[in-house]
């Protein structure tokens, strides 16, 4: 289904939040969704590192990368792992890198941009808490919907209704 977000939005528009327009897609799978699992990080992607090692069948990263668009907090490599490790998707507020690579994975990954220059690996971070962008708050264990109208959050999985 290409155009998932406006029929969620036409079912469920009490519910949902919209992110605003800044997203680009650049994943192999334009549709994606799941439970949300959050990392707040400044031009360090090492806990990126680490939670695309763990499982992640049925979520989606959100990274709030502090919008920064100096450095890419997504490559191919650590794309490529979280193809295998089973995660729906990577949303990043920031940037990404390797974009041709990334475009021919089984992954769902939206960004602000691209930017070849990697991260400093410095161990810094913050996992599984609360971060806000777009007008709207992410919260682990909520659910996120990407596609290309955009992206938004529900506080619970949503089922469209035949």
């Amino acid at each position: 289904m290409k155009d998932l977000l406006p029929d969620l939005c036409d079912q469920f528009a009490d519910v949902v939040n919209v992110v605003e327009p800044m997203f680009a897609n650049y994943g192999g799978c334009d549709v994606f969704g799941g439970e949300i699992v959050t990392i707040k990080a400044f031009e360090d992607n090492s806990l990126v590192r680490e939670q695309v090692a763990q499982p992640g069948k049925g979520k989606v990263l959100v990274v709030d990368g502090g919008g920064s668009m100096r450095r890419a907090m997504l490559g191919d490599m650590l794309a490529e792992k979280a193809t295998d490790n089973g995660w729906e998707g990577i949303i990043i507020y920031g940037c990404i890198r390797d974009c041709v690579a990334i475009g021919e994975l089984e992954l769902g990954v939206q960004a602000l941009g691209t930017h070849p220059m990697p991260t400093k690996k410095q161990g810094v971070g913050e996992l599984n808490i609360d971060v806000t962008f777009g007008g709207v708050t992410f919260r682990p264990g909520e659910y996120v919907y990407a596609d290309d109208n955009g992206v938004l959050v529900a506080p619970h999985k949503l089922e469209l209704a035949n």
